[in-house]
């Protein structure tokens, strides 16, 4: 899988290697799928300004992340039912982030108990969807943070899971040992309240922060004005991404929000980005976009799917040395420089630094 195609193969390979109903879950987009396209497209339609006569033998990708050190910008998105690609789910996962130091982002309906993931010795973050009775997952947020789970990431554009074609629901069977482990109690439509709450507000950031002692990164933002509310209830990520276009179809791509709010958090909190990033190239183009780092979701699954843990680290690491090539190829140093590549907006000439 080392050619430049990577990501070709690797869909090629986990096609084959998933059942259909569970392929179809994993890569289906809502309703038409409109956002799914084109997030696929938008990075690649982002030009760049490479500079020049730059000393650049030795690009240093690493950063911090929320206060931890990690060797790369890109971590690894959550998404659940891990175990339907992978015997060992989650925990291959983990083990596959504690290799190259990536950073995880745990399911809130994970298939693998928090303190075994905490046992592989990954750094990881835990995705949280608030339910209509926040009771019933507040003991699970509570778990997590005695687990070792550096953060809360919580999820607010999912209101109601957004209308997906041709899943075939009962061809899944029992999920009760892949599927929402760590709070059996709040798994969607066995319990009055566990349904997806639709009352959230900015006033859930300080709940889960009291509740947890975390930072809280909001995931699912894809307006300036919505970003700059998030800050200043104190959350301290914002995280852009329309859910894979698995959400509202027709949301922008996050390629396009990112500019906008990257500027209307203006370094008072980290920037990510997801949604169709396949590449070293994209993460480039996120980066001079204005992101603090990116996460992929569904390419670590399928690599899941195809390899366990060492398809997850082949992956990674692929991804870490594309990075580095762009890196060199457009005059960068490290990732600050990565600012003032692309122009945004009218003019035809990059911003300079």
């Amino acid at each position: 899988m080392g050619d430049e195609r990577w990501h070709q193969h690797l869909w090629e390979d986990a096609r084959a290697a998933l059942p259909d109903h569970v392929w179809r879950y994993v890569t289906a987009g809502a309703r038409d799928e409109v956002s799914l396209r084109e997030s696929l497209d938008a990075w690649s339609r982002v030009r760049l300004y490479p500079r020049v006569l730059r000393d650049v033998r030795r690009p240093d990708p690493a950063t911090t992340l929320l206060g931890l050190p990690v060797p790369s910008p890109v971590g690894i998105a959550p998404t659940s039912m891990q175990r339907l690609a992978h015997p060992d789910g989650e925990l291959a996962m983990a083990r596959a982030a504690a290799s190259t130091g990536t950073v995880l982002v745990v399911s809130s309906n994970a298939g693998t108990r928090f303190a075994d993931l905490a046992a592989t010795g990954a750094s990881w973050w835990l995705q949280a969807y608030a339910t209509a009775d926040r009771t019933l997952v507040a003991p699970a947020f509570e778990e997590a943070a005695r687990a070792g789970a550096r953060a809360i990431v919580l999820t607010v554009d999912t209101p109601v899971p957004g209308t997906k074609y041709d899943i075939d629901d009962l061809a899944f069977g029992d999920l009760s040992e892949v599927y929402g482990l760590n709070h059996p109690d709040a798994v969607r439509g066995r319990t009055p309240g566990a349904e997806h709450a639709q009352d959230l507000t900015v006033a859930d950031i300080a709940w889960l922060h009291g509740l947890t002692g975390l930072p809280i990164v909001v995931k699912g933002v894809l307006r300036a004005d919505d970003a700059q509310r998030c800050v200043e209830a104190g959350a301290a990520g914002v995280w852009v991404s329309n859910h894979g276009g698995r959400q509202l179809d027709r949301s922008a791509t996050t390629c396009a929000a990112l500019p906008a709010v990257g500027a209307a958090v203006s370094g008072r909190a980290e920037v990510y980005v997801d949604g169709g990033i396949r590449s070293g190239l994209d993460v480039l183009t996120a980066l001079a976009l204005g992101a603090d780092a990116v996460f992929c979701g569904r390419t670590p699954y399928l690599a899941l799917a195809t390899r366990g843990t060492e398809g997850v680290v082949e992956i990674l690491d692929l991804l870490h040395d594309e990075l580095l090539e762009a890196l060199r190829l457009s005059g960068c140093a490290g990732l600050r420089d990565t600012r003032g590549l692309v122009s945004v907006g009218a003019p035809a000439t990059p911003t300079t630094l």
